[in-house]
């Protein structure tokens, strides 16, 4: 064997071996991205079955907001859907509209004081509240692992082997605009 073919073999097996390299780290970041997607639909799925629980305790107070428990159910309806199919974009719209509705339950119930006492009511409030921190620590983790594996599959050389191996772009997970709007508390409490 010449030495020109042994070179030649050398920079073959070093770049299949960087190639591989490669493949194995954008490997890596997909699965990551799936993990922490994981992680926020354990926690969806606890919020969505804690959520009927302070429906049906907000219910038994007759004089309480109808609408603004309907507006919960239906964004829970939304939200529910949204995370079977993993659509992520339509996610991001219903938990803007879940949070808004929870956050003008618990705004309303200060006018409730036999609610606000109900120590059934104080538990959820308590557990749901917990349950939003943590799926917003969850969703930052999810979306700088779906920035991760969008950039590395940007990235050259990487742009070549997740072009070969279809791995794609993943969305991120964006609450709506109403999200982050001030809260009108005259309109809450009016």
């Amino acid at each position: 064997m010449s030495i020109f073919s042994m070179v030649m073999l050398g920079i073959f097996v070093v770049a299949v071996a960087y190639g591989v390299m490669i493949y194995n780290g954008l490997v890596q970041v997909k699965h990551a991205v799936a993990k922490a997607w994981a992680n926020i639909d354990v926690l969806l799925k606890q919020r969505h079955d804690e959520l009927p629980k302070l429906v049906e305790t907000c219910k038994q107070y007759k004089q309480f907001e109808q609408e603004t428990l309907q507006r919960v159910v239906e964004a829970r309806s939304s939200v529910q859907s949204a995370r079977e199919s993993q659509n992520i974009p339509a996610l991001g719209k219903a938990e803007g509209a879940l949070r808004m509705g929870l956050g003008q339950i618990f705004a309303v119930a200060e006018a409730y004081p036999e609610l606000k006492a109900n120590e059934n009511f104080m538990q959820l409030q308590t557990r749901i509240t917990a349950l939003e921190n943590a799926i917003a620590d969850r969703r930052e983790l999810y979306n700088e692992s779906v920035n991760i594996n969008n950039v590395r599959i940007e990235q050259f050389p990487d742009t070549i082997i997740a072009g070969l191996f279809r791995f794609g772009e993943k969305p991120l997970l964006v609450f709506a605009s109403a999200e982050k709007a001030d809260v009108d508390m005259k309109a809450l409490f009016g």
